[in-house]
């Protein structure tokens, strides 16, 4: 529709990629987790040689060459970010939520109350640091620490994992003890049967 009213002329078309990929580049570091850097790439390195081409050839390159290009280095970029790895992780399982967090551990950076302090996650993503509330009392800086509920956002909850006990803990206290009970009850049969034939 621009092109149609004469506002703006294929000559330009070059310089408005190079401003998206731009924006979309800035984008990217502003909010960094590879959402616009492919794109971003692509654009910029279309208008680039689009802007290149103009003056070179001595031809305006017309728009249908332009999406080629963007297209072109869209599959490019898109390859170099997976084969290099750019935002790491290749092989891992990556988190798709807040959910996938559970479980994950990391140290505290910020000490931890049950309202308010902050985490590093092992396995955090590209920005690893989490603000964190602790199940109860208080976590010094540099405890590890595991996340019991990832809640959402970028606020989990956690617990510490130097020397405190959960529920797995009690839970596996309690099942000792009860086998223990048993074995002591089989060896007080064993022992009466014994008494009884003497």
């Amino acid at each position: 529709m621009l092109l149609q009213s004469g506002l703006l002329g294929p000559e330009t078309l070059p310089l408005l990629l190079v401003a998206a990929g731009l924006g979309l580049s800035i984008a990217e570091a502003i909010a960094p987790g590879a959402h616009f850097v492919v794109i971003g790439v692509a654009l910029l390195a279309a208008g680039l040689v689009g802007l290149a081409l103009g003056p070179i050839a001595g031809l305006v390159v017309g728009p249908f060459v332009l999406g080629i290009l963007v297209l072109l280095f869209g599959a490019l970029a898109f390859y170099g970010y997976r084969e290099f790895d750019l935002y790491g992780g290749k092989g891992q399982d990556q988190t798709s939520d807040s959910r996938s967090l559970r479980g994950e551990t990391g140290r505290v950076t910020e000490r931890v109350t049950p309202t308010g302090g902050e985490v590093k996650l092992d396995s955090g993503g590209f920005n690893p640091f989490y603000s964190a509330r602790s199940v109860d009392g208080e976590i010094p800086e540099g405890s590890e620490v595991m996340v019991v509920d990832p809640g959402g956002g970028n606020v989990v909850t956690v617990e510490s994992l130097e020397g405190g006990v959960d529920d797995i803990d009690r839970e596996l206290a309690r099942e000792r003890e009860r086998r223990a009970r048993e074995r002591d009850d089989a060896t007080d049969d064993d022992t009466e049967l014994e008494t009884e034939r003497e």
